[in-house]
């Protein structure tokens, strides 16, 4: 299974976006979607998962958790904008993959037995980061994330 990650959109959903999360199986967005057509294109390309960020204030919104559990494959992931409110102990609950956004900035790492991933932002650099997205494969030999920056 192919899990396209995306996070911070910001009302911004590029055709080389949606070209990198083609042949995904599920797409998971973290947080500062920007409008629900950025959820109505996703789920164009494969069942979507999403939570509200920090900028997700409209009537829209108000629908979308401001965090998931989510399990598929057998692995269990932790969905929220914010890695800062993050209100649990992810190896004491059985998750196994947290999936975060908010700054913008690319993140792979694993702590305690969890995959922690931030895959960036889809819309907006900051602080000199890359425009990205993020895909984690589920394969029988674990789990494998990786970071595809992106072409403006």
């Amino acid at each position: 299974m192919i899990l396209g990650i995306i996070s911070d959109t910001h009302g911004v959903l590029r055709q080389n976006v949606l070209d990198a999360l083609r042949g995904v199986n599920h797409v998971i967005h973290a947080g500062d979607i920007g409008n629900p057509e950025v959820i109505a294109a996703l789920e164009q390309v494969a069942p979507t998962t999403a939570v509200r960020g920090n900028t997700d204030r409209e009537s829209w919104a108000e629908s979308l958790p401001s965090e998931e559990i989510l399990t598929l494959a057998d692995t269990t992931f932790f969905i929220l904008h914010d890695l800062y409110n993050l209100s649990l102990d992810p190896a004491a609950a059985g998750i196994q993959v947290v999936i975060s956004g908010h700054t913008h900035q690319p993140m792979v790492q694993m702590l305690k037995d969890v995959l922690y991933f931030n895959p960036g932002s889809a819309s907006q650099r900051r602080r000199g980061g890359p425009l990205a997205i993020g895909r984690i494969r589920i394969a029988a030999h674990g789990i494998l994330p990786e970071i595809i920056q992106l072409d403006r």
